[in-house]
């Protein structure tokens, strides 16, 4: 397997993919993970190759792009992606890309969509940044771009080291930007009004109590639920956001079983939970059950890196496996990146129950 995990083709046989495509997992031979054909044009394949050190991954409203940050080389890698039925499973096809660079775009850890065309993009060593993306068509473009906005914080919710970053739509039309700011041990809350130039209209401190280096973050579908990797307990913690929460608010439930916790995503119907785990080549999945209140293990535990790969990363128990994830809007792919292995994809119904994909599992679009 190479490093990518992915076949180059040219156009013509992209798009000739219904009729020609081979099978759509990887060849089930010994240390080999299951994931998905990844096809890419020449293009996306060499910039892949040359993407570096990635944090976090991201699929866009419409399914069609996929955002990875590229905290080495500075960047926002955006792909135009399909995602398309093969003989035996789902295929993903990549054959264009764009390569964002921006003043508001430096060591970036964290993104997220607020709409279609702008990302919340959270910089390690800055601000928060909201970027629009070009429009028309990525062409294999490499543009620079001016921030809409950066976002410090306040002088009593002062951002420091904002790493991951959760948007959530609220009332009047605003938006909600949750940060962990890592080093800092909280997680800070900056409501923007995309109304009116992405302005601050508050910033307060959402969480703080037993969280040391938080280092991923995520908002359940039903907005009930705030789970947040915490990478110095090897746990993720649990908020219940269905009551006010306070940075003196405790977590209400606990899960164990990772290594260095790190990027992570509920499942569209909210019953799982997957989980990065930065320091073994795995993705850890959760059930909810009644609620996620409590302490509980994990469901299932998937090897998405082969041997060879995770031991070039694994310069300390910290770092080599997985770093970002992110589910598509479907709910039937799951996309992992990290520095060594710049992008895979897996069927979630693998990744949570440890089945092969079929050909009926990925919807028509």
């Amino acid at each position: 397997m190479t490093s990518l995990n992915l076949q180059r083709l040219d156009r013509q046989d992209i798009d000739r993919i219904d009729s020609h495509s081979e099978p759509g997992l990887a060849d089930d031979t010994s240390n080999r993970p299951r994931s998905l054909q990844f096809i890419t044009s020449d293009r996306v394949g060499a910039v892949l190759a040359a993407t570096g050190r990635t944090e976090d991954v991201r699929f866009s409203p419409d399914n069609g792009r996929l955002v990875v940050a590229g905290y080495g080389l500075q960047h926002l890698l955006i792909l135009r992606i399909r995602l398309q039925q093969g003989p035996l499973g789902p295929v993903v096809l990549a054959d264009d890309f764009m390569r964002l660079t921006s003043s508001g775009i430096s060591s970036v850890h964290g993104l997220d969509f607020i709409d279609e065309q702008t990302l919340a993009v959270a910089n390690r060593d800055g601000f928060v940044s909201i970027i629009r993306i070009p429009e028309g068509e990525p062409g294999g473009r490499i543009l620079s771009v001016d921030p809409l906005s950066e976002i410090a914080g306040s002088l009593l919710c002062r951002m420091n080291s904002p790493g991951s970053i959760a948007v959530r739509r609220i009332r009047g039309g605003k938006v909600s930007l949750l940060v962990c700011n890592n080093y800092i041990h909280r997680v800070t809350q900056h409501i923007i009004d995309p109304a009116k130039g992405y302005r601050v209209k508050r910033n307060t401190v959402l969480v703080e109590r037993s969280l040391d280096i938080p280092d991923g973050i995520a908002v359940s579908q039903d907005g009930q639920w705030i789970a947040v990797s915490n990478h110095s307990t090897q746990e993720v913690l649990l908020f219940d956001a269905r009551w006010p929460l306070s940075r003196f608010s405790r977590p209400a439930g606990i899960l164990t079983g990772t290594c260095y916790p790190h990027g992570l995503r509920f499942t569209p119907d909210d019953r799982h939970l997957l989980v990065a785990d930065a320091g073994a080549p795995v993705v850890v999945a959760y059930e909810k059950g009644l609620s996620w209140a409590g302490t509980r293990g994990p469901l299932s535990t998937t090897t998405v890196l082969d041997d060879d790969t995770f031991r070039r990363g694994h310069a300390n128990p910290q770092e080599g496996g997985p770093k970002g994830i992110d589910i598509d809007r479907k709910g039937t792919i799951v996309a992992v990146t990290c520095e060594e292995q710049a992008l895979a994809f897996y069927a979630l119904d693998f990744i949570i129950n440890g089945q092969a994909p079929g050909k009926s599992q990925l919807p028509a679009r």
